[in-house]
């Protein structure tokens, strides 16, 4: 099986809606998207996302599914500072030394009573449950293939609980997803899970942050890389 994690378009917060540009991305990227032989889309309610996601679905003839837990994140906390940004906390973190693999990033200060770290927790479980129904439970830091299929699926949502749920899936400290690993309005970004029945396997990062298709499509670049 295969994910493919898009993030939406460039976006109107105000308004929850993508720009102008973010529908010139959107409609690039169901172009891109139509070779990748999707058989399933799912999507945050939220507007932008939503919105995004619909350009693929009528180009490919599919519906798309609402995955409420995938709504962008909230942050912060009481005496947390920076308001409890996620992302900038993360880049203090690794320029402050932590050590992401001997320490729990959910007890430090920074991420210990943040709003982030609770929605962290929820997409985390609601992913293990989405990945179990697809044949892939986890165990650990790996999953036990359970009738995995061969299948492509797509999933539309945002900066941060596109990170939380690539956190999850590939067993890595959001933080230090967050911070290394930032991603462009409506990159594409697909995760393997191999098709092995019986054995235990392990999410496989198949290809990170493509837009190309941004770059190419008439109107030309105008990549972002913000967190939200």
């Amino acid at each position: 099986m295969r994910i493919v994690f898009v993030r939406h378009g460039e976006p109107d917060y105000e308004n929850d809606c993508l720009t102008a540009e973010g529908r010139r991305q959107a409609a690039a990227a169901a172009e891109r998207l139509a070779g990748e032989s999707i058989s399933k889309i799912y999507a945050s309610p939220l507007g932008r996302a939503a919105e995004t996601a619909a350009y693929t679905a009528r180009r490919l003839k599919l519906p798309v599914v609402t995955l409420d837990y995938m709504r962008e994140i909230s942050w912060g906390g009481p005496g947390i500072p920076l308001e409890g940004h996620p992302w900038t906390l993360a880049d203090r973190m690794i320029e402050e030394g932590f050590d992401f693999y001997a320490r729990d990033w959910r007890e430090h200060p920074y991420f210990k009573g943040n709003a982030a770290t609770r929605y962290y927790e929820m997409i985390a479980a609601e992913i293990d449950a989405f990945l179990a129904g697809h044949g892939y439970r986890r165990e650990g830091g790996r999953f036990l293939c359970l009738g995995g299929k061969d299948e492509t699926i797509a999933l539309f949502s945002h900066g941060g609980s596109g990170a939380c749920a690539l956190a999850r899936v590939l067993s890595l400290p959001f933080p230090w997803v967050a911070s290394v690993m930032p991603y462009d309005f409506t990159s594409v970004i697909i995760v393997e899970f191999p098709v092995r029945e019986g054995e235990y396997v392990r999410a496989r990062l198949e290809l990170f942050n493509d837009a190309a298709h941004i770059r190419r499509a008439p109107g030309g670049p105008r990549l972002q890389q913000t967190s939200e």
